[in-house]
């Protein structure tokens, strides 16, 4: 284990310095969407592409994507217009649409999500394209899994849920698309949040789908990868597992 957390540490310091770039493209309306780009890789390698929980922004990846791209993918950590901060690093995407009195809801970036898997699949990657969503963007990256299903390889899914009802979308919005994910589908929680999504892990009929729930109280969304946590150890060991699957 030792071994292990020297070599992400290595490569954590080595991607900071050398592997990230920070790019713009656009929305579906025009809005600019701030991405981090971490591609230390060929084109030819795995690419995934990570987007955030609630309030928060692309800086929820900085200790992920290294983690990442240290198991051989090549990773691009969005901000959408709906989020804040994270890990210091600001939403600019969040801030361009406040900038044009654009809406900042959970719904409003779901053409944020879509844009940048296809900007991705344009222009980044020559290889499987996987998708990875954390709180609301986990539940828009099931539906963008289901309502295109040629558009991606793989879905991965941090605490989803049917968070959109207030929002004006059916109480079912969510679990409604994944009923047609044919791909390879990962979800993931808090313990005491399974119960958010088992309808809708339910409801997939992939014959790939897995899920992981951990034996301690574990956290929301993808920070559970963390290293502060002393349980992240197993979420990476579930993923690891999973990607290895695909």
């Amino acid at each position: 284990m030792k071994i292990v957390l020297s070599f992400f540490l290595s490569v954590l310091f080595y991607t900071q310095l050398l592997g990230q770039e920070t790019i713009s493209f656009n929305s579906s309306d025009g809005l600019e969407i701030t991405v981090d780009l971490y591609m230390p890789h060929e084109k030819s390698a795995p690419f995934i592409v990570l987007f955030h929980q609630a309030n928060w922004s692309r800086g929820e990846y900085i200790e992920i994507a290294p983690k990442l791209n240290a198991m051989g993918y090549n990773c691009m950590a969005v901000d959408q217009r709906s989020g804040g901060s994270a890990n210091e690093i600001r939403n600019m995407t969040k801030a361009g649409a406040s900038r044009a009195m654009k809406g900042t809801s959970y719904v409003d970036a779901l053409p944020d999500v879509i844009a940048a898997i296809e900007y991705a699949k344009n222009n980044l990657t020559e290889g499987k394209l996987m998708i990875w969503g954390s709180s609301y963007s986990s539940s828009l990256v099931l539906k963008v899994a289901g309502d295109s299903p040629d558009l991606v390889d793989a879905v991965l899914a941090f605490s989803p849920g049917e968070y959109f009802s207030n929002l004006g979308k059916p109480k079912d919005w969510i679990t409604t698309s994944a009923k047609q994910i044919s791909i390879p589908v990962f979800i993931t929680s808090s313990r005491n949040e399974k119960m958010n999504w088992w309808k809708i892990y339910e409801s997939i009929p992939s014959v790939n789908k897995h899920y992981f729930l951990p034996t301690t109280s574990g956290n929301h969304g993808a920070r559970a990868l963390w290293e502060k946590f002393s349980d992240s150890k197993d979420y990476w060991t579930a993923i690891d597992e999973f990607l290895d699957s695909i």
